[in-house]
């Protein structure tokens, strides 16, 4: 895998109240990612920006949900997130990471 690709496989860190529980609990992150991504490029990617360990990823495929505007029907896009665990004593500060 090189660098570039690596790069490009992480498009935003997921922060709501759901993925803060999860992160609290089960020292889990996650990450929006491009759908073409699969696990060992996930992981490959988070050690190599966050320099952390990672133990496990999961990855789910997100539906777009159906919208109407104006009486027309649309979709939204379907997306794909990561759940990215780490080994214990390792973390990931999203607030500085944003600002770097």
């Amino acid at each position: 895998m090189s660098k570039e690709r690596l790069y490009k496989i992480l498009l935003s860190p997921r922060v709501t109240e759901k993925t803060a529980r999860v992160g609290e609990s089960a020292n889990q992150y996650v990450f929006q990612v491009v759908k073409d991504a699969n696990k060992a490029e996930i992981k490959s990617a988070v050690e190599m920006l966050f320099e952390v360990d990672v133990e496990n990823v999961s990855v789910v495929n997100v539906k777009g949900k159906s919208k109407s505007f104006r009486f027309r029907a649309g979709k939204r896009s379907d997306w794909k997130k990561a759940y990215v665990r780490l080994k214990p004593g390792q973390h990931i500060d999203l607030v500085e990471a944003d600002s770097a």
